[in-house]
C-alpha cells in the first residue's frame, strides 16, 4: 500500500511530499511525475517515483494498487481539457481499487469560470464511486507573494477587485490538510472547504508590503477591462487572462472567503497570515 501523489514535483505537490515524509516511511510514498530528474532528490531519500502524464492515459495503467490513497492534485494546462485529464486519474485509481482518492478542488462558492473544470471534476470522481475527498482550496498567499516585482517596482498593487477580502493561507497550510487526509482514518465521501483562519483586502496587502520593505506600495484599484488589458499585454494567452478576470470579480463579491475553519483544523495549527508569506517572500 502507497500514498500516492500526482504532480508530486509542483508547488503543492512538493509541500505534500516532504510533509509526508515527516509522517511516513518513504518506502511507502509513491510521488508521480513527468519529469523523474525533478524527482531526484525525493528518490534519493526512499520515495517510489512513478513517470506518469495526465495527457497519455496508458502511462496511468500500472501507477496505483489497490488499498493506496491517492491524491489527485489538479492539473495546470488550462488549455488541455483538464476534467479529461483528471478522468485518466479517477479511471485508473478506479481499476486499481485504491481505498480513496483525495482530489484538490476550488471553494463550493466560486463561480468564476476557474471553477468549471473543478465541478466537471467533482462530478466525474462521485460518478466512479471511489471513495473520494474533497479538499476545496481556497486562495493560495503564493499566488500574490511569488511575484512581488510589479508591486515593488511601481509602487502599487494593481487588482480589479474592488474591497473583496481573501481568506488565503500558504500552500503549506493546504498540504498540511492533504497529509492528515491521506495519513488518517474517517475522511472517506467528506468535503472540507478549506480556506485561512482571517481574511485581507488589498489595501491591507499594499500596507503589509510598505511596512515590510520600506517602500511607498498603495493599492491602485483597476476595473476588470483595464486589468485584462495589463494581463494582455504582459504576454499571458487569452483563455488564462479571461480566467484570472473572472477570479477578480469572484473576490469582489467574496466567494474567496471562506470560514469554515477547516483548513486550521486538518493542519492540527493555525494557517499563516499573508503578512508571514511576504516576509518569506522578501528573504528569499
Amino acid at each position: 500500500m502507497s500514498i500516492v501523489v500526482t504532480g508530486a514535483t509542483g508547488h503543492l505537490g512538493r509541500h505534500v511530499v516532504e510533509q509526508l515524509l515527516e509522517k511516513v516511511p518513504a518506502d511507502q510514498i509513491t510521488a508521480v511525475v513527468r519529469a523523474p530528474e525533478k524527482a531526484a532528490a525525493f528518490a534519493d531519500r526512499g520515495v517510489k517515483i512513478a513517470v506518469a502524464d495526465y495527457n497519455t492515459p496508458e502511462t496511468f495503467d500500472t501507477v496505483f494498487a489497490a488499498g493506496d490513497k491517492v491524491l489527485l492534485i489538479s492539473g495546470n494546462e488550462f488549455d488541455k481539457g483538464r476534467v479529461e485529464q483528471h478522468k485518466v486519474v479517477i479511471e485508473a485509481a478506479k481499476a486499481a481499487g485504491v481505498a480513496l482518492l483525495a482530489y484538490t478542488s476550488a471553494p463550493g462558492s466560486l463561480t468564476a469560470a476557474l471553477a468549471d473544470d473543478h465541478r466537471g471534476t467533482e462530478e466525474a470522481l462521485l460518478a466512479s464511486g471511489l471513495p473520494y475527498t474533497l479538499l476545496r482550496n481556497g486562495w493560495y498567499n503564493e499566488n500574490y507573494t511569488e511575484n512581488l516585482a510589479p508591486a515593488l517596482e511601481h509602487g502599487a498593487v494593481v487588482q480589479a477587485a474592488g474591497d473583496g477580502r481573501i481568506s488565503a493561507a500558504s500552500r503549506a497550510d493546504y498540504a498540511a490538510a492533504a497529509v492528515t487526509v491521506l495519513t488518517g482514518e474517517g475522511h472517506e465521501n467528506q468535503t472540507y472547504e478549506l480556506g485561512g483562519d482571517t481574511t485581507f483586502g488589498f489595501a491591507e496587502y499594499a500596507a503589509a508590503l510598505s511596512e515590510q520593505t520600506g517602500k511607498e506600495i498603495a493599492y491602485a484599484p483597476v476595473s476588470v477591462e483595464a486589468y485584462s488589458d495589463i494581463l494582455s499585454g504582459a504576454g499571458l494567452p487569452a483563455p488564462f487572462v479571461a480566467i484570472l478576470a473572472g477570479v477578480e470579480v469572484s473576490i469582489e463579491r467574496g466567494e474567496l472567503v471562506v470560514s469554515t475553519g477547516d483548513l486550521s483544523r486538518l493542519a492540527g495549527r493555525p494557517t499563516t497570515p499573508i503578512s508571514e508569506s511576504i516576509a518569506v517572500a522578501l528573504k528569499g
